[in-house]
């Protein structure tokens, strides 16, 4: 049995993807969603851009099962290069460009994740909060720990490119391009 992904428009508000997105097989899209050349959303994961836009960065993946959504004022934003780890939910915030957010990491509403940084799995970033560039962040709730290393910047760098080799590897096996 073929799967596909639903990408549908919703109150008037439609997904825009560039062709060189993938879109796995069993993930939503819906709404006002952009999605940017090379950007890779994986299986079970739901981009809903029914109440605030969500825009997802060139080369930039949200892995399997996570949740972008948003509040009326509060629109998900996700930079360039960015990996959002499975079962993440980032809600109504922001990612700069380079960052990992760990597995099961939640961002709330008007959080800004500063361009670099890594949210550790499961940290809870709390409302309107603030994350310097190039740091280190976990805890519920998350706390600033301290700035990343190189090694640890260079291992974000490496995640990032790993998932756009495989997304290409899955768009040959099950579809999932426009």
């Amino acid at each position: 049995m073929t799967r596909q992904a639903l990408i549908t428009g919703i109150g008037g508000r439609e997904p825009k993807v560039d062709a060189g997105a993938f879109v796995a097989p069993t993930s939503s899209v819906v709404g006002d969603v952009t999605l940017h050349a090379g950007a890779s959303v994986w299986y079970g994961a739901v981009l809903r851009g029914d109440v605030e836009r969500i825009t997802v960065g060139a080369d930039s993946n949200v892995q399997d099962n996570c949740t972008l959504h948003a509040d009326p004022g509060f629109p998900v934003a996700v930079g360039e290069r960015v990996s959002i780890g499975h079962n993440a939910v980032v809600h109504g915030a922001t990612v700069e460009d380079d960052c990992l957010i760990g597995m099961g990491a939640t961002v709330l509403n008007g959080a800004v994740i500063g361009a670099g940084s890594l949210v550790a799995a499961q940290a809870l970033v709390p409302q309107g909060m603030r994350v310097p560039p190039g740091s280190l962040v976990a805890g519920v709730p998350a706390k600033v720990k301290r700035e990343l290393t190189e090694e640890e910047r260079q291992g974000v760098t490496l995640n990032g490119t790993m998932y756009a080799a495989l997304a290409e590897e899955h768009r040959g096996a099950v579809g999932g391009g426009l």
